[in-house]
């Protein structure tokens, strides 16, 4: 449905939450009454403010450059904002992609439209044939990343709005 703003919704909100904190704790999920099976792990995560968030990891969470994730990592989690959770205390979402918190480093997640604008319109992607763009098992992607849920990966930005960047790599979630 076009509204004439193109690319640009208003009041879109974005398809991905994240938390960013330490990882306080790692063990094999159990999935209801079974016994973990070793290809779940459900992280703890602490804030900055004290507030903990769980995560449960699964096989089809992307982990950013396939970096081992231990307790201690400062890491970033995001998580589909539209899924289904369960109403407890701490929240616990299914992990769509973590990245671990690097100097140098940015991460963003998010639907980029048909002009590679996040949805919440606050990064443009500029791809010049350098950039590397696969999928979440590390395969070049065979089309074209727009209109897709992206993970991207990038060092710098221009102070513009939306703020432009060449990133490093493209991973595209694919659906």
């Amino acid at each position: 449905m076009d509204f004439g703003f193109g690319d640009k919704m208003p009041f879109k909100r974005s398809r991905f939450g994240s938390v960013t904190g330490t990882i306080v704790e790692m063990v094999p999920a159990r999935m209801g009454g079974r016994r973990a099976n070793g290809c779940m792990i459900f992280a703890t995560v602490e804030d900055s403010d004290g507030n903990t968030v769980n995560f449960i990891l699964t096989p089809a969470t992307y982990v950013v450059d396939f970096e081992t994730l231990s307790v201690g990592m400062m890491c970033t989690f995001w998580y589909a904002a539209d899924a289904p959770m369960p109403l407890i205390y701490p929240p616990q979402y299914s992990a769509v992609a973590a990245a671990q918190v690097k100097n140098g480093r940015m991460v963003n997640v998010g639907y980029y439209g048909a002009s590679l604008v996040n949805e919440d319109q606050t990064l443009q992607l500029n791809l010049d044939g350098s950039v590397d763009v696969r999928t979440t098992n590390n395969q070049y992607f065979q089309g074209s990343p727009a209109n897709h849920s992206l993970v991207v990966t990038y060092g710098s930005s221009t102070r513009s709005i939306p703020a432009q960047t060449t990133p490093f790599k493209v991973v595209v979630l694919c659906e």
